[in-house]
């Protein structure tokens, strides 16, 4: 009887996920083992209808495209699943048991579960219920602690770094103050790289808490040199110093974290209103998670999901790939999880952006 894997794409879409199914796909047809790929997270295992077997054939040409083949979902915790009742009403259900019986049933040897830290503590919780499971690593935040990358960052900070470009044209011919918000949670990564590679005047991120004072000045100090229009990159976590994080409220059925948004159109309005500058805010939002990964995105993902397969062949299971340059090695899941990476403010890209005089807000 041939070994029946499961793949699946969990949390947001992240250029690269379609190079991991890939990978995963070939790799494991190769050692002649079979591969299924669930729709919409843990669809398929609990509709047969969401569970696609997976072929060679079936994933030829998918490397450069965006998003997944399989479909995404941010809203299907199996151990918190909200479902309507006959009297309309939202419970909250723990319908993992579900989910893992139909696994076994099924004769699956191994889920790759691909995702963020959301996903992959799921993950872990079936792998505490005795799913075999390895997860890779999936966010453009690039905010997991464990992995030195991870696939979609490198993307996301080039969109955002070819919008920052396109912005310094329209900004420097009407004198404007052009305000960025870029996505990154609570970790600063993707504003730090596209607001340093793009040639911001102003970068903010959530580890360097800022005053409007510092801002304001660096701008005043542009006038003074005869540069009559500026670029301000804000984190979407970013907060004013000794002030809230600016958010959009609670997630949907009732998930815990904040939507974040908000700030870059907050910190234009206090712009405009203590300089009297022309300020517009563009929020980039999910066009960062669009389109065909880059070569480094692209490359990264075809290795996470090959070293995921060589896991599930060693047995390795609760642990996730992470990228340790040079090297893939894998970590346990709860380890993976634990925290989530931040900017190290004594780092050389850090100290880059204060040398060649970007004001980080403090």
């Amino acid at each position: 009887m041939r070994e029946k894997l499961l793949i699946s794409t969990g949390g947001g879409d992240a250029p690269g996920l379609n190079a991991v199914i890939f990978a995963v796909v070939n790799s494991a047809t190769r050692k002649g083992w079979e591969v299924y790929g669930s729709r919409a997270g843990y669809g398929g295992l609990l509709d047969r209808d969401d569970l696609i077997r997976l072929t060679p054939e079936d994933v030829e040409g998918i490397l450069s495209l965006g998003g997944t083949i399989l479909g995404s979902t941010n809203k299907g915790n199996p151990f918190a699943k909200p479902v309507e009742n006959l009297a309309g009403e939202i419970q909250i259900l723990d319908i993992s048991d579900k989910i893992l019986a139909n696994f076994n049933r099924m004769g699956f040897f191994c889920h790759i579960a691909v995702g963020g830290d959301g996903s992959l503590e799921i993950a872990h919780r079936f792998a505490l219920k005795g799913m075999p499971v390895i997860g890779v690593p999936k966010t453009i935040d690039n905010d997991l602690e464990a992995t030195d990358r991870t696939f979609g960052f490198d993307t996301a900070v080039s969109t955002a770094t070819d919008a920052i470009d396109k912005l310094h044209s329209t900004a420097k011919s009407h004198d404007r103050v052009m305000v960025v918000e870029v996505m990154g949670r609570d970790s600063g990564w993707i504003a730090l790289y596209s607001g340093i590679s793009g040639g911001a005047d102003v970068i903010l991120i959530p580890e360097i808490p800022f005053t409007l004072d510092s801002v304001c000045e660096k701008i005043s100090d542009n006038e003074l040199h005869n540069k009559h229009y500026s670029i301000v990159v804000v984190a979407e976590g970013a907060k004013v110093m000794d002030g809230e994080v600016i958010s959009k409220g609670k997630g949907e059925m009732g998930r815990d974290e904040v939507v974040l948004g908000g700030i870059g159109e907050w910190v234009a309005g206090q712009i405009r209103q203590r300089l009297g500058k022309d300020t517009r805010s563009l929020v980039l939002g999910h066009l960062q998670r669009g389109g065909s990964p880059t070569t480094f995105d692209r490359l990264l993902a075809l290795r996470f999901g090959a070293a995921a397969v060589r896991l599930a062949e060693a047995g390795t299971f609760d642990h996730m790939v992470a990228w340790v340059p040079p090297t893939m090695t894998s970590v346990p899941i709860a380890d993976a999880i634990r925290r989530r990476k931040k900017v190290d403010l004594e780092s050389d890209k850090v100290q880059t952006a204060r040398d060649i005089g970007i004001c980080l807000g403090d």
